[in-house]
C-alpha cells in the first residue's frame, strides 16, 4: 500500500467522523444560544407584567442554562437574595427592581448585545397608556367584586340565623 492509499483511507474514515462532531457542536451551541435568547426575551417582556409562570421558569433555569457564565449566575444570585426579604419596604423594592435591570444587562452582555441593549433601553420598557387603563380598570372591578363578595358573605349568615330561629 502506498502512502496515498493510506491518505485516502484516512481521508474517508477520518472525515465523516469529524464533520458529524463539528456538526454535533455547532448544533449544540445554537441550542444553548437559543436558550439564552429565550430567557432574555422573557425577562425583557415580564418587565411590564411583573410575575408570570414564563418569567419564573426562567429564572429557575438561569443555573443551568448560563452554567458557563459566572457573572450572570452571580447577577442572577444577587436578584435571588433581594427577593428573599420578607416584606419589602420602598427602598428594598427600588433595590429589586435594579437587581432586575442587573440581571437583564449582564444578560445582554453575555449574549453580545453590550452597546445594543443599554441600561436606559433596560429601564424603559414601552407600556400604551391603554394598557395601563385597563389594567386599573381591571384592578377597579376586582376589587368591586371583592367587595360585593365579602357584603355577600356577611349578610348570608345572618339570614341563616334568623331563619334557623324562627323555627
Amino acid at each position: 500500500m502506498e502512502c496515498k492509499d493510506i491518505l485516502n483511507l484516512i481521508a474517508i474514515v477520518v472525515i465523516p467522523i469529524a464533520a458529524v462532531l463539528i456538526g454535533q457542536y455547532l448544533q449544540n451551541r445554537a441550542e444553548i444560544r437559543k436558550d439564552k435568547m429565550q430567557i432574555f426575551k422573557t425577562l425583557m417582556t415580564s418587565r411590564i407584567y411583573g410575575w408570570t409562570q414564563e418569567s419564573v421558569h426562567c429564572l429557575n433555569i438561569i443555573d443551568i442554562v448560563f452554567a458557563d457564565d459566572k457573572t450572570v449566575r452571580d447577577a442572577w444570585k444577587d436578584l435571588y437574595d433581594k427577593y428573599c426579604v420578607q416584606n419589602p419596604d420602598a427602598a428594598q423594592l427600588k433595590k429589586i427592581q435594579n437587581a432586575q435591570y442587573k440581571l437583564l444587562e449582564t444578560i445582554s452582555k453575555s449574549l453580545g448585545y453590550k452597546d445594543k441593549v443599554t441600561w436606559e433601553t433596560i429601564q424603559n420598557p414601552y407600556v400604551p397608556n391603554g394598557m395601563i387603563k385597563q389594567w386599573q380598570e381591571q384592578a377597579a372591578s376586582q376589587q368591586a367584586y371583592n367587595t360585593l363578595l365579602n357584603t355577600m358573605a356577611n349578610i348570608v349568615p345572618k339570614e341563616q340565623k334568623n331563619t334557623e330561629g324562627q323555627k
